[in-house]
């Protein structure tokens, strides 16, 4: 390699047997540069090892960048604070999918696709009744999702383009549907069907509220705080439930049972169920005057307790979506008249200190999303068991978007992470009857 090529790669020397390797370096349109290291088994016979894939670039995206230690969140290149105060979820959504924010007829033709599929087939009504009453919402999710590639099989050609566009907009469309009739069969409610007339998130309130036997009235400050609340959560870059969507994909599986194991991936409490564990921790604490207690416990490190809510695995500085929520937040608790809610007001003291005592300023330990969503859910009067269900309806925009990338990137190939092998080398066979 030339001394010019050798500026844009990295060298690795092998100082058990002296040889060198040049690995190229790529560089993105912002943030870190990536080494391309898909000749290094090849090259080196050895793999790299990196638990948890922390320094490792899985795929190349145009749909979300972040910059940890800024607390920067970037959509296309918009920054979430812009989109989140200016936008409705669907000028959001037709952005992840489509690269770019709609004009009025382009918006109006996207909601009209998306209104016009938010019906889900009839027998699975039936489907639904197949669990138990007491099922977690989140199984009948994954269960249902699952299931509707058994049910609309015109759209599971991951190879035809239209296949691929009506699967996206049938998953979008039907989410809030699914997910409220999880929550309808757990309480014995009927099953309320959508609503053409009414926007996205006006619709699933509806879908989760309503009931046959009066009329129920959409708040509009509470259909905005959805709107926020989806917009926020709508996509995070290759997070742990995006990365599955992707490997699941990487195999050509159909799009249903994509996002079906997205939802599982979810699912784990220390992904989606985040903010349900800030509830928990919250009733723990009960009161205000027991805060500095609790405080206290969290900083040392030989107490098994931890305040939930707090830091991010990406974010080193004040996660962006934290602020708008935490906007949201009071804007909703203002509305329903709850600021002297107990909890709330533990949670709010919380903030409060968190913000201001040195310990939590100088760990850069800030309020994250999932501290304000949990409160904002519970005071809108959604059950922690519907927590990580919205999560998946706002985040399933966000894994199509990224499904769609990767099935049209010549690049990609089935994911098949390499380990570093410590159990027994080959041994010989011992018949049973020598065994001791």
């Amino acid at each position: 390699m030339t001394d010019a090529g050798k500026k844009n790669s990295v060298t690795v020397t092998d100082n058990k047997n002296g040889k060198t390797y040049d690995f190229p370096i790529m560089e993105g349109s912002t943030g870190p540069d990536v080494v391309d290291i898909r000749k290094f088994y090849a090259d080196t016979g050895m793999f790299t090892y990196d638990p948890g894939f922390t320094s490792t670039g899985s795929c190349e995206s145009k749909i979300t960048y972040i910059d940890g230690d800024k607390g920067v969140l970037l959509h296309r290149g918009y920054p979430i604070e812009d989109l989140a105060e200016n936008c409705d979820f669907m000028e959001v959504a037709y952005l992840l999918l489509k690269g770019e924010l709609p004009n009025a007829q382009q918006k109006e033709k996207f909601e009209y696709d998306i209104t016009h599929h938010t019906m889900v087939h009839e027998q699975l009504t039936k489907f639904y009744s197949g669990f138990r009453r007491d099922a977690h919402p989140m199984a009948v999710m994954c269960g249902v999702v699952g299931a509707l590639s058994a049910f609309y099989h015109d759209s599971t050609d991951i190879n035809d383009p239209r296949h691929r566009m009506v699967a996206s907009y049938r998953l979008i469309a039907k989410m809030p549907t699914i997910a409220a009739w999880a929550y309808k069969y757990s309480v014995g409610q009927p099953f309320i069907y959508p609503r053409n007339d009414l926007r996205y998130a006006e619709d699933f309130l509806h879908l989760m509220f309503a009931t046959p036997c009066e009329k129920y009235e959409v708040n509009p400050v509470l259909s905005r705080a959805m709107d926020r609340i989806l917009i926020l959560h709508a996509d995070h870059e290759q997070n742990a439930s995006t990365s599955t969507v992707r490997l699941a994909g990487s195999s050509g599986a159909n799009p249903f049972a994509c996002i079906a194991a997205g939802i599982a991936s979810l699912w784990g409490p220390a992904h989606g169920g985040a903010n349900e564990a800030v509830l928990k921790m919250l009733t723990e604490i009960g009161d205000k005057k027991n805060i500095p207690e609790y405080v206290k416990r969290a900083k040392d490190k030989d107490d098994p307790f931890r305040l939930m809510g707090f830091g991010h695995r990406v974010y080193k500085n004040y996660d962006p979506r934290a602020k708008i929520m935490a906007k949201t937040c009071h804007e909703v608790l203002a509305e329903l008249g709850m600021g002297n809610e107990p909890l709330l007001e533990v949670a709010m003291e919380l903030e409060k200190i968190a913000l201001e005592d040195e310990y939590f300023v100088e760990k850069k330990l800030y309020p994250n999303v999932d501290f304000y969503s949990g409160i904002i859910f519970r005071a809108m009067g959604i059950p922690v068991s519907m927590f990580t269900c919205l999560f998946a309806l706002a985040r399933t925009t966000g894994w199509i978007a990224q499904w769609n990338e990767m099935i049209e990137d010549p690049a990609q190939k089935i994911g098949r992470p390499r380990q570093l092998y410590t159990g027994h080398t080959t041994r010989e066979f011992v018949p049973m009857h020598k065994r001791g």
